[in-house]
């Protein structure tokens, strides 16, 4: 026969279950997944540690109070399509989703776990938000706007080589309207410049020494690399094809104009928008919805010039050019 005393212990204890479960929940580890376009921890380690940063200094560690899932398609973007229905399964708090074909994965894998995106050019056009300002739905992030800085991209590598006249457009089919669009701005701007220039497709890593032997054979005199996570990844290899056929290249941040081979770069602070992704991240998980949380847009712009790879081709850099850098690299990596 049970007593009352243990009787009544016995209610208290089913009753406090509920609540012990909350708190328990509560006191679970915000798991954020990010799908990235690289390889692993290691090819992504520049942006992956401005990410870290970004949420370090809104009180955020890894392992620590935050987890991250963190997923690699190596390149191969139809992963991103499994990669975010993985994550939307495990339930995690909100999604990263590096570059577009990772925004448009996440985007169709979840209705209701937030998405914020890095990296994305439009995502009015790209149907990721309803509007800048108001995204609506549960996706949000930032900005680069990178195809309104085509034409400029053209001008600045023709002001820094006067002799270019026929320029390869490097572009990802994978990337789709996203590309397209980066050629239309760049051809708009070649008339005036003396300039004609020709889309060259390369999607794969195999694919690099035939595009190679194609941009010789149709004696193209300088690439323009857009935006993409494959030339990204794969950038100090053709840095060194490009240094091998002695072609002036304008790329598209920092940290792809570094090999020896590239000779410049103009675009955002792309390690700036991977930090500042922490602000976003803390908003949402404190319960801030993404439909209330505008797109934001880089602030800076940098010029970075390779002095290096200026002396190997002999190209020599106007002032017009170097009062505008940001930054004038010497001491490249290989």
């Amino acid at each position: 026969m049970i007593s009352r005393r243990a009787f009544i212990a016995g209610v208290l204890t089913a009753a406090s279950l509920p609540t012990m479960a909350q708190q328990a929940r509560k006191k679970e580890i915000p798991r954020i997944g990010v799908l990235w376009h690289g390889r692993d921890e290691e090819d992504e380690a520049i942006y992956l540690g401005a990410l870290k940063r970004g949420l370090r200094d809104v009180g955020y560690v890894d392992g620590q109070n935050i987890r991250l899932e963190n997923r690699f398609a190596d390149e191969q973007y139809e992963r991103f399509n499994s990669q975010a229905v993985e994550l939307a399964r495990l339930n995690v708090n909100v999604i990263v989703a590096v570059t577009p074909p990772a925004a448009l994965a996440a985007k169709r894998a979840t209705t209701t776990i937030p998405v914020v995106f890095v990296l994305i050019p439009d995502p009015v056009r790209m149907k990721l938000v309803d509007t800048l300002s108001r995204p609506g739905g549960n996706v949000t992030g930032l900005s680069q706007m990178m195809h309104e800085l085509q034409g400029k991209r053209l001008q600045l590598l023709k002001e820094c080589v006067p002799t270019l006249k026929r320029v390869a457009l490097m572009v990802n089919p994978a990337n789709g309207d996203v590309h397209r669009l980066y050629v239309e701005e760049t051809q708009a701007a070649q008339a005036v410049l003396g300039v004609t220039s020709q889309a060259i497709e390369l999607d794969t890593r195999e694919g690099i020494e035939r595009v190679f032997t194609t941009i010789t054979r149709a004696r193209f005199d300088g690439v323009i690399f857009f935006s993409d996570g494959l030339f990204y990844s794969e950038r100090r290899r053709i840095a060194k094809l490009l240094l091998d056929r002695r072609l002036p290249s304008m790329w598209f941040s920092k940290e792809t104009a570094e090999p020896f081979g590239a000779l410049m770069s103009y675009g955002p602070d792309l390690q700036s928008i991977f930090h500042r992704a922490g602000y976003y991240l803390d908003r949402i998980l404190k319960g801030s919805k993404p439909a209330d949380l505008p797109v934001e847009f880089p602030t800076k712009y940098p010029i970075v010039l390779n002095l290096k790879t200026a002396r190997a081709l002999n190209v020599t850099f106007p002032p017009s050019a170097t009062l505008r850098a940001e930054e004038s690299l010497d001491s490249t990596t290989n």
